[in-house]
């Protein structure tokens, strides 16, 4: 017989527990596992049936889904955000799983990506180089503060350079702040290394994808932001259209309306009333959403027609600011089509239209 199965799994750190439904939305069984690949695997196996598995994006999300993927018809990692819950209902990790498998059987929940389309490698080497990149600035910026908060200017780079390090800390009066200092500058000659280490090879894995000389054509995309970029979306198909990308990245204008129809000579007439802009979403992907600004940056202080593009956008009365947010939606835009067409970018696809 095979007949379709949903399971709901609500996962912890040492137990998963779990329900599986019916088509119907009869429950047939519940269970409570270790955490355990042996003993998750051994569970599936013995169902039979068409199987359908749904949990919450979390800590071990990917662990499981790529666990889970090659063993069902169908794996669904869904966004706890947007699960509804009610004020005071119940709750316990047995009516968890079952709201899940519930879920998933009417198809209410909000699915999380969790394809891998460019293989791990990428995605490992670029969560590698930006968690070396955010230990370096905050090692930096600690540096800094130490000479700020004893009235000591230090603006540039030149007091992390080894060079003129005995110079800075000469300064230093006080035994256990030079002590700091001393200890802060080892740190950061432990991290730099490694942060190049690192970037040396994500350039290297993202030479190896096709996509990566298709969006090294835009010319505000550097290796690096390209390298991200592949790793972070791993497909253009994830995306119906450009739309859904501005979403995805935090570029997409929120807006409110109210009254929508009015009457008119007696007849039911939608109202001209413009829609109010709220500002950008704020459920998005806070590294494209920085990667996509920066690209817009980069483009203003070059020429070329990305510059242009801005250039005509000031001239026809637009502010500034939302100018630059209109080049990084085109500049996201171009990445997602030049992508899923294989081709590289020519200013033709800088054609007035809105972005």
């Amino acid at each position: 017989m095979n007949a379709i199965k949903y399971i709901g799994m609500d996962v912890h750190l040492a137990t998963i527990s779990i329900a599986v439904l019916d088509a119907a939305g009869k429950l047939i069984m519940e269970v409570t596992i270790a955490t355990q690949a042996s003993a998750l695997l051994d569970f599936i196996r013995g169902l039979s049936g068409t199987l359908y598995v749904t949990f919450e994006e979390g800590t071990s999300a990917h662990w499981l889904y790529t666990l889970l993927e090659p063993q069902v018809a169908k794996v669904v990692v869904c966004d706890p955000r947007q699960n509804p819950r009610r004020l005071g209902e119940k709750k316990s990790d047995r009516l968890d799983a079952r709201k899940l498998a519930e879920g998933l059987r009417l198809g209410t929940l909000k699915p999380v990506y969790h394809g891998n389309a460019l293989g791990p490698a990428l995605k490992e080497l670029a969560r590698s180089y930006r968690t070396l990149v955010s230990d370096t600035g905050r090692v930096m910026n600690r540096l800094k503060a130490l000479y700020r908060a004893r009235g000591i200017r230090c603006a540039g780079t030149r007091v992390y350079s080894a060079r003129f390090r005995d110079q800075w800390l000469e300064q230093w009066r006080e035994p256990g702040v030079r002590g700091r200092a001393e200890r802060l500058y080892k740190q950061l000659d432990l991290l730099l290394p490694l942060r190049h280490e690192a970037r040396a090879a994500l350039l290297a894995e993202s030479r190896k994808h096709p996509a990566q000389k298709i969006l090294r054509s835009i010319p505000a995309l550097g290796p690096v932001r390209v390298a991200l970029l592949l790793a972070l979306l791993q497909t253009p198909y994830r995306f119906r259209g450009k739309r859904q990308l501005w979403t995805y990245a935090g570029l997409a204008l929120v807006t409110r309306t109210s009254a929508d129809y009015q009457m008119v000579d007696g007849q039911v007439t939608r109202s001209r009333k413009p829609a109010l802009v709220l500002g950008l979403n704020a459920n998005h992907n806070h590294v494209l959403k920085g990667l996509f600004k920066d690209a817009a940056v980069t483009a203003l202080t070059r020429p070329g027609p990305l510059k242009d593009f801005y250039t005509t956008r000031i001239a026809q009365g637009m502010k500034p600011e939302l100018a630059r947010l209109t080049l990084a939606r085109k500049i996201a835009a171009i990445a997602l089509t030049l992508w899923k067409k294989g081709e590289c970018f020519n200013a033709q696809h800088l054609k007035a239209q809105a972005a």
